[in-house]
């Protein structure tokens, strides 16, 4: 972001977001994280979005790759994937970051208005989970205007859903939309990687291998786990084990059920043993990640865009 237009930037996000934590929109999907801590090595499954950093700085570490996002790049996420995030930040100079969650009706009609008028390219590169990308001065214009448009409800009503239209255009349209178009779209090997994942998403609380996921992809076994990492970042197994053990995070904070009940909503035969994966996981007990996440994040929005 330019120097000159930043401080009108975090201006605008602070007064969006007054309390630590998630501070939700009225418009569905989006919310602005304020955060005053230094975080190192939070586990954290994002869904398909997109996260701008106001002020502050973020950090995504999935499988030995780094991908930055902050005052002057956004992270786009086509896929639901887990990682590593790191932070800065401090009481006396929050981080702000505005997460938006795609709407993928919105998401598709625009994809096939691009492709319709030539915009979009005739072959597109492999698809990507995670992108860091540069923020244009376009896109920082249409981010100012949206923020500006959040602090009156009527204008929100009104200009709303027309600037979400041009930030999801421009990121589509932007130098790496050709990777998320073809995530998005489960195009090429993409396609049999998350009609899997479809399958683990419905499926994740019972007992799966690698050979069942496979099987849904039409893929060999070795085929199979080459494109899951290369797309994900990690081996089939440790996905299923990471969205387990993040769904219970959730459960547990958001229903107060027990571990035992817990453990075996999503697919755990021995409390024991959720309660070792669990703490070997986010580095805290199931109580103490509770605790934690009521501390720096708030209100939880639907999705499990976890510590943000």
């Amino acid at each position: 972001m330019t120097t000159q237009d930043r401080p009108d930037l975090v201006r605008l996000a602070a007064a969006l977001a007054p309390k630590e934590g998630y501070n939700h929109q009225p418009i569905k999907g989006l919310r602005v994280l304020r955060s005053e801590s230094v975080l190192h090595n939070v586990p954290v499954l994002y869904q398909p979005g997109v996260v701008f950093v106001c002020q502050g700085s973020k950090r995504g570490v999935r499988d030995g790759e780094v991908f930055v996002y902050d005052e002057a790049h956004y992270l786009a996420v086509s896929v639901p994937v887990p990682f590593r995030m790191e932070s800065d930040a401090s009481p006396e100079r929050p981080l702000l970051a505005i997460y938006l969650d795609f709407d993928m009706r919105l998401v598709a009609e625009l994809i096939d208005t691009l492709e319709r008028y030539g915009d979009a390219p005739a072959t597109l590169p492999e698809a990507e989970s995670l992108i860091s990308s540069k923020i244009d001065a376009q896109m920082q214009d249409v981010l100012r205007r949206l923020l500006q448009v959040l602090q009156n409800p009527v204008e929100t009503a009104a200009l709303g859903d027309g600037l979400l239209r041009e930030l999801y255009f421009r990121i589509l349209s932007g130098p790496q939309g050709a990777k998320m178009i073809a995530a998005l779209t489960q195009r090429g090997n993409a396609e049999r990687i998350l009609r899997s994942l479809g399958y683990v998403r419905e499926n994740f609380t019972k007992p799966l291998t690698i050979a069942d996921l496979a099987q849904q992809a039409g893929m060999s076994i070795p085929s199979y786990h080459a494109h899951f990492r290369r797309l994900l970042g990690s081996s089939p197994i440790q996905y299923i084990k990471s969205m387990r053990l993040h769904e219970a995070r959730l459960l547990l904070a958001r229903h107060g059920q027990t571990i035992a009940e817990v453990a075996n909503a999503v697919g755990y035969v021995s409390p024991s043993q959720f309660s070792r994966e669990f703490k070997r996981h986010f580095g805290r007990t199931a109580s103490e990640e509770v605790q934690w996440m009521k501390r720096h994040l708030g209100e939880l929005p639907e999705a499990d865009n976890s510590a943000g």
